[in-house]
């Protein structure tokens, strides 16, 4: 999607769980949420 968007040299980071001790983190768990970071240049 992002190279659909016309950005370039996308770089996905590590996961990260953005559960950890939330309401609903047995949830998140069970369907391997996860949340990424991503970095992207869009050409000038």
């Amino acid at each position: 999607m992002l190279a659909d968007s016309g950005f370039e040299r996308i770089e996905i980071g590590p996961r990260v769980d953005t559960f950890g001790g939330a309401n609903g983190e047995s949830k998140a768990r069970k369907f391997e949420v996860y949340g990424y970071a991503f970095l992207a240049w869009k050409p000038a």
